[in-house]
């Protein structure tokens, strides 16, 4: 019985470092770029685009189809990192409470 108390002490104490990530997530700016830095864009935590910023240079009818390309490579790039930064606060709020292998808490 001693043992279920100190894990149901863990889950609340997870629970709430939970929480606290999400705020942190919601708070937190990764900013991917592409094509040399032409293209830049800026997500939060949670992958909601909050920013996309393009050189001037780019702005041109026909070259429309090599913009869409970069937005695109900048938004994959800003995830990417994003999702990198997410696991690692995931592996500090799960550290001492031990998950099945592939369970994903969000």
């Amino acid at each position: 019985m001693k043992d279920l108390m100190g894990m149901m002490k863990q889950v609340k104490q997870m629970q709430e470092r939970m929480q606290d990530m999400q705020s942190e997530l919601a708070a937190l700016e990764v900013e991917g770029q592409s094509g040399g830095g032409l293209v830049k864009v800026v997500l939060n935590g949670k992958g909601e685009m909050r920013k996309v910023q393009i050189d001037p240079s780019l702005m041109k009818p026909d070259e429309a189809e090599i913009l869409e390309d970069l937005i695109v490579a900048a938004t994959l790039d800003a995830k990417t990192k994003a999702d990198s930064q997410m696991q690692d606060k995931m592996a500090d709020v799960t550290g001492g409470l031990p998950l099945p292998p592939g369970m994903k808490l969000f």
